[in-house]
């Protein structure tokens, strides 16, 4: 995964859009040497939407900690958040 993120930031790696961000494809990971199957891998790369859905408001409860200290972005990346998963 290390290589992926540098290869990445590089530009020369393929990613797949989700309401989290951006996922490496399977075929971007270098897995030699891992004995990982493939429906193992599937598994760790697909986003879990319903369990980030239960997460926001968790995430909005600690927010709510700091007050008006919050930097505006983090509220907006939370409510962008929100927004893909639904």
């Amino acid at each position: 995964m290390l290589k992926w993120v540098f290869e990445r930031t590089d530009g020369q790696s393929a990613t797949v859009d989700t309401p989290i961000g951006r996922l490496p494809t399977l075929d971007a990971l270098d897995l030699s040497g891992l004995d990982v199957a493939a429906d193992d891998m599937q598994t760790l790369l697909s986003v879990d939407a319903e369990g980030w859905k239960g997460a926001i408001p968790q995430i909005r409860e600690h927010y709510a900690k700091y007050g008006d200290k919050l930097p505006a972005s983090l509220q907006i990346a939370v409510d962008t958040l929100e927004a893909k998963l639904h």
